[in-house]
């Protein structure tokens, strides 16, 4: 095993053009690993490397850089600031021991930057709050800092004061925390002590309070997410960013490291290369990876050697000896691995959090039919690296769909289609995604006895779950009734049984239980459960009905108070649900919720109603009851097992 070292992963969120790479460029430069500090704006930053991204001066994939700072390694994840690009988020967030969240002095708090924070929150990463552009004219940090408090946490501590703000010769002033001599300020160093009560003991009862332990103390608090540091500064100038580079390696924790030979790890990243081929992003949690090894990933178990293991900066690769516990690298090799995969045992290390629900879908199309067999395979590749594509591709209609988070996603495959495959691509109108439910609970039953050989008798209980409750699934059947294996293929087909609905759409929030029936000696073979199964489910759903459900936007509005009277009228004819706005110094703030099928293009038309000047933002909520006249149904795709004839052929491989 190679020497330990002292690794810190950390990632860098942020609501979209608030400087995370920016941020990433300075890291980059002051560490020694680039020469020049690039530009977002000029499309020459090291981690926005794609062409898309260099035009469109944003981020839309993750990239990962790693350098030296205070003898630690500092393995770094920018993320994509929009919201339709969370799905790379979700992924990164997964290998994180620490975050940089950053917040513009000028946008403030934003509706994005809250569900961010909520996602580090349920994962509980300890997480700096870093507040850039100070130097805009347009900074506020008053309200900023107002808003933190409300809207993220009051468990913060601000480690700096900000001289001359809004303008260019804007200064920084250390909050001087912990004093040279062992002194301290018990002013500045009081949302320490209230927050540990052995400090609270000491100082009630008049003993002297060490720096040392109170640095301690401070630091244990922010590994338990008991507190957030604050600091500010401007990427533009270059102002703060040593200052949050100290903190990272003063404050942020080191990543724990198993140095037994229990392999443990998750890919959270796939990309294709066209000198290495697929590309696994992973975080190593224990034992260590080299060269030729062999190693076992996902769900299959699957085995294969490991051809290459490497370091990347950007879209740049160098080769190291191998990957050890704690640290970040790409393996080659891995033919069938897909992002999210585990490697190896989890070891219990594996967290996950829900930031991308996909709300639409929509049909690829090639604008030269000659090019769709290449559409596929590129299709196929693109939803290896994005899974949350989730590809239908519908080989007798000629037909690939795809789901996706928003209309800006449309626009950044459309180009890296073209950019890389050199593929020109079209889509059609996107479509909203609803989900189904049952009504009322219900036995569902089928006997698939004929046509011989076969034999599958299943007897479901379905009854509504909650709201968000998902799948449930469990079964009260002894092995003397259905053996074990017929079972665990009943089980498999639930999704897949469940993946369409009386009105085409996915059926959710419900709990299966298998109740009976038999299984037969000579005659059942495990697919018969599986034909037997979706048979059975689709036939009481139809006989018994289902509710549609609709996907629902949390939304945040930031404008002038003249403005408001014609924002919520605007709100009102989209069927938004509208809370109580907060005036305060001539502008309002606004929270509610609205339905995705009648706010897709809300943002345009908000932008007009305020002629650019306000800030609205939205995310997913939940899914929520509609009426078939609010919502939409959709066609079934492939043999519907209503049509039970057909249905069995295809399921035997007898049908054309």
């Amino acid at each position: 095993m190679s020497k330990r070292k002292d690794f810190i992963n950390i990632g860098v969120v942020a609501h979209v053009d608030a400087g995370k790479t920016s941020i990433t460029e300075l890291f980059l430069h002051k560490s020694g690993v680039i020469n020049t500090i690039g530009s977002v704006d000029k499309g020459t930053s090291q981690t926005d490397w794609l062409s898309v991204e260099k035009e469109r001066g944003i981020s839309v994939r993750s990239a990962s850089a790693s350098f030296s700072w205070k003898n630690k390694v500092i393995n770094l994840i920018d993320t994509p600031g929009h919201v339709d690009f969370s799905s790379e988020v979700e992924r990164s967030m997964n290998v994180m021991d620490c975050a940089i969240l950053v917040i513009s002095a000028a946008e403030g708090v934003q509706g994005h930057t809250i569900t961010l924070w909520e996602a580090l929150r349920k994962l509980n990463i300890p997480t700096i709050i870093f507040i850039n552009k100070v130097d805009r004219a347009s900074s506020n940090l008053d309200v900023t800092m107002a808003d933190i408090r409300k809207e993220l946490s009051i468990d913060i501590i601000e480690m700096q004061e900000v001289v001359n703000e809004g303008v260019d010769t804007v200064a920084l002033n250390e909050i001087v925390i912990f004093k040279a001599n062992n002194s301290i300020d018990t002013d500045t160093i009081e949302p320490i002590i209230e927050r540990d009560d052995n400090l609270m003991n000491n100082y009630l009862e008049g003993i002297t309070l060490q720096s040392e332990l109170v640095e301690s103390t401070f630091k244990s608090l922010i590994h338990q997410c008991s507190i957030f540091p604050v600091y500010k500064g401007s990427a533009k100038f270059d102002l703060g960013i040593n200052d949050l580079l100290n903190a990272i390696t003063t404050y942020m924790p080191v990543a724990d490291t198993d140095n037994s030979d229990s392999l443990s790890g998750i890919i959270y990243k796939i990309e294709h290369d066209k000198q290495y081929g697929k590309l696994a992003h992973i975080r190593l949690f224990g034992g260590c990876i080299k060269n030729r090894d062999v190693i076992t990933y996902g769900i299959k178990n699957e085995s294969q050697k490991v051809t290459g293991v490497r370091k990347n900066q950007g879209n740049k690769y160098y080769d190291i000896d191998e990957l050890i516990a704690g640290d970040t690298a790409c393996i080659s090799g891995l033919s069938n691995v897909k992002a999210g995969d585990l490697i190896g045992s989890s070891n219990g290390q594996f967290r996950s959090v829900d930031l991308a629900t996909p709300m639409l879908k929509v049909k690829v199309i090639p604008l030269e039919d000659a090019d769709y067999s290449a559409l596929v395979e590129a299709m196929i590749i693109l939803a290896e690296e994005d899974p949350t594509l989730d590809l239908i591709w519908l080989k007798d209609e000629r037909e690939l769909h795809i789901k996706i988070l928003g209309i800006m996603q449309l626009q950044i495959l459309k180009s890296i289609n073209y950019d890389r495959f050199n593929l020109k691509i079209e889509f059609d109108k996107p479509i909203v995604i609803y989900k189904e439910t049952p009504i009322v609970p219900f036995i569902a039953f089928e006997e698939y006895t004929m046509p011989k050989p076969c034999w599958a008798v299943v007897r479901f209980k379905i009854e509504p779950g909650q709201p968000g409750s998902g799948i449930v699934y469990e079964s009260e059947v002894g092995v003397n009734e259905i053996a074990m294996r017929y079972q665990q293929e009943v089980e498999r087909n639930i999704p897949i049984a469940l993946s369409q609905g009386k009105y085409g759409w996915e059926v959710t929030d419900l709990k299966i239980t298998l109740i009976g029936d038999e299984d037969h000696n000579i005659h059942s073979r495990a697919g018969d459960f599986g034909v037997a199964t979706s048979m059975a489910i689709m036939k009481g759903l139809v006989e018994n009905g289902t509710t549609l459900l609709e996907p629902i936007l949390e939304y945040n509005i930031k404008a002038e108070e003249e403005k408001l009277g014609v924002i919520v009228s605007s709100l009102t004819k989209i069927r938004a649900e509208i809370g109580n706005p907060i005036i305060k110094d001539g502008k309002f703030t606004l929270n509610g919720s609205v339905p995705v099928s009648t706010s897709i293009e809300y943002s345009t038309k908000f932008s007009s109603i305020t002629s650019g000047k306000g800030t609205y933002s939205a995310s997913f909520l939940c899914y929520r009851e509609c009426t078939l006249e609010q919502g939409s149904t959709t066609p079934y795709r492939g043999v519907n097992p209503l049509d039970r004839a057909k249905f069995i052929l295809k399921a035997r491989k007898a049908l054309s």
